[in-house]
């Protein structure tokens, strides 16, 4: 494993929002961060918390209802307890995540590395990567904002965590 992942391995890594409250027994709407959305419910010991302030939460059950899910954590037992946590981040330790095949990567991983292209000029950080159905892009903060695809081989060219960055073929004067 990267140093910087065994660094990171305490890193809290936010995998969803609490966005309301269902019912009137204590469960909780979320809007899960995972790929697929249902992976929440892999993880029975989660974080919720706004900002550095985080409370250890037990997750109880678990399931879809409609088109979102619902979760029922440990001592949420009516609406009004539930109700203090909309808005709140749901977060894992990094540790936690599975270990991913050879070539795959958690976007977790990618947000703060420097981002450079083959000629060696630094374009900036990796500050969030947005999912927009055709493929996912890196946004990129340096100079000037960028949004580069995230198409290997095409316009990225490596990833290296040991080294915390990503080279790239891009020419942002041709934009």
């Amino acid at each position: 494993m990267p140093a910087n992942i065994k660094a990171a391995s305490k890193q809290r890594v936010i995998i969803g929002r609490v966005c309301g409250i269902y019912g009137v027994a204590g469960w909780l709407k979320v809007f899960s961060y995972t790929r697929p959305r249902e992976n929440i419910f892999n993880f029975p010991s989660l974080m919720m918390g706004l900002q550095n302030q985080w409370e250890d939460v037990i997750l109880l059950d678990a399931k879809k209802q409609g088109k979102g899910l619902i979760l029922k954590f440990e001592g949420l037992t009516d609406r009004d307890a539930a109700r203090q946590y909309i808005d709140k981040d749901i977060a894992i330790f990094r540790d936690a995540l599975p270990d991913l095949k050879e070539g795959e990567l958690y976007w977790c991983d990618l947000i703060g590395l420097s981002v450079v292209d083959n000629t060696g000029q630094q374009l900036g950080t990796v500050s969030e990567i947005q999912e927009t159905g055709a493929n996912d892009v890196l946004v990129v903060e340096g100079r000037e904002r960028q949004l580069i695809p995230m198409v290997f081989d095409r316009y990225i060219i490596d990833v290296d965590l040991e080294k915390s960055q990503i080279v790239v073929d891009w020419d942002s004067r041709c934009l």
